[in-house]
């Protein structure tokens, strides 16, 4: 089966609820989606002014998401419905346990492959603390030739 590959733009909207407070952060770039069969993979890597670049590798699958940074952050976070999975989240300042108990994923990919949207609902516990409540949703569009 033969791969297909297109550039996209992407959007990259994230929520956490935090003891009542609500903490949006937006992250736009360009980056490639493939596909293979059932799984979908988008590459894109985030530029910011406050830190090095942080490259980003999400692989979709039914029921089952991975997201993969590495550069200013370096974790591999893994979603899986109705499910808590573990994994390690690394910064400049140490490192930290997550644990991430997955409510809802949803996945929709127009019948051209040329635009998508990937939702997922999850709680986090960092370090055994408190829970915060967060939603991602990542948008993606075929990037026109100017």
């Amino acid at each position: 089966m033969e791969a297909y590959k297109i550039p996209v733009k992407i959007k990259l909207t994230t929520e956490i609820i935090d003891t009542g407070k609500k903490e949006v952060t937006v992250v736009e770039e360009e980056g490639s989606f493939y596909q293979k069969g059932n799984t979908s993979v988008l590459t894109f890597t985030e530029h910011s002014e406050e830190q090095d670049d942080i490259n980003a590798l999400i692989t979709i699958r039914q029921e089952q998401v991975s997201v993969k940074r590495t550069g200013a952050v370096d974790m591999h976070q893994f979603f899986r419905k109705k499910r808590v999975t573990e994994n390690v989240y690394k910064h400049a300042y140490g490192s930290m346990h997550m644990e991430t108990q997955t409510d809802q994923i949803t996945y929709q990919l127009s019948d051209d492959r040329e635009k998508g949207k990937l939702f997922i609902s999850y709680t986090t516990k960092i370090d055994g603390e408190i829970e915060r409540r967060h939603r991602l949703t990542l948008l993606f569009t075929k990037e026109e030739n100017q």
